[in-house]
């Protein structure tokens, strides 16, 4: 992975209270795609992002065996972490309706609509969990099926193409640029513009 990656701190994707500090890219080859057909489809990329105590939880790929169980000492100590953690993270209010950081994470809805300013970072982030994207990529009018399934191939393939160049592998970002020029529409316009 490149150094030098800056931007807001990120929660962990599984408490959505601490910050995440450990993140796990995992490349997992696709399933066939049928009888007959040799080549798999592009290999799925799962990126996960957690806290500490809750990756040494969680069942990572590739992660040392360890041999023996955790002490009572190390549990508190994990314990003082997550409580430390929690408390470096302000209460956020909302001082039109009142509605709390920890309400809108527990509830997942917003009291007012100040709270979508206020709240902007963590319901990008609920957006994300939840369908999978921060933006919307949807039916458009005027678009057929065959068209849309192009435009969410191409957004699949940019968000990989992100991916592989953070992890500077030059090679499959090569072969993602080719895919990603091959559906894109040529000078000529042979897709149709949904603006026009």
């Amino acid at each position: 992975m490149g150094g030098g990656e800056s931007g807001p701190p990120m929660i962990c994707q599984h408490c959505h209270k601490n910050l995440a500090s450990v993140h796990v890219t995992e490349v997992v080859d696709a399933a066939p795609q049928g009888e007959g057909e040799e080549e798999n489809g592009p290999p799925e990329v799962i990126e996960r992002h957690l806290c500490e105590l809750c990756a040494q939880t969680a069942d990572l790929p590739h992660a040392p065996v360890q041999a023996e169980k955790k002490t009572m000492a190390d549990i508190w100590k994990l314990l003082q972490i997550s409580a430390q953690q929690n408390k470096q993270v302000p209460e956020i209010t909302c001082a039109e309706c009142g509605m709390t950081l920890s309400e809108f994470r527990q509830k997942g809805r917003l009291g007012c609509p100040a709270d979508y300013d206020l709240f902007a970072p963590h319901v990008g982030e609920l957006l994300e969990r939840v369908h999978g994207s921060r933006e919307h990529v949807g039916r458009l009018p005027g678009l057929s099926e065959e068209e849309l399934e192009r435009l969410r191939k191409l957004e699949e393939l940019r968000m990989e193409l992100d991916s592989v160049i953070r992890e500077e592998d030059y090679e499959s970002a090569a072969r993602l640029r080719d895919e990603i020029e091959a559906l894109e529409p040529s000078a000529g316009g042979e897709a149709p513009d949904p603006a026009g």
